[in-house]
């Protein structure tokens, strides 16, 4: 029984970590892109939690070297899946990062998380 708890536990700690995720990507591209869909954002930030986690498996280890990889390859699907270029890639995925720190901040003040999420490096 308390296996199956933990399991429970864990989805919805993924799934809110992902859309708290996809809420960073889907104001990145509001601002950046002026693209405002939030199911495209929940699948860009389920895509990119996918390939960083992949990339940084494989490649991660190697000094200097991997973590860059395991970015770029993070900025080539945000590149992939919204329109612009590699900055506006970056910009969106810096105010993700930004905005999602910020609700996370919130949210572990008020005692309702923790200080991570799916879909946007480096929280």
């Amino acid at each position: 029984m308390t296996e199956s708890l933990v399991a429970i536990d864990s989805l919805i700690v993924f799934a809110v970590s992902l859309l708290i995720g996809a809420l960073g990507i889907y104001l990145g591209a509001k601002v950046v892109v002026d693209v405002e869909d939030y199911t495209y954002a929940i699948v860009t930030a389920l895509i990119g939690a996918i390939i960083w986690g992949v990339v940084g498996l494989f490649l991660g280890w190697i000094p200097l070297l991997g973590p860059a990889l395991v970015l770029l390859s993070y900025l080539a699907v945000v590149n992939w899946r919204y329109p612009g270029g590699w900055i506006q890639a970056a910009a969106i995925t810096l105010l993700a990062w930004v905005s999602v720190l910020v609700v996370l901040y919130v949210l572990a003040v008020i005692g309702v998380t923790g200080f991570d999420a799916v879909g946007v490096p480096g929280t």
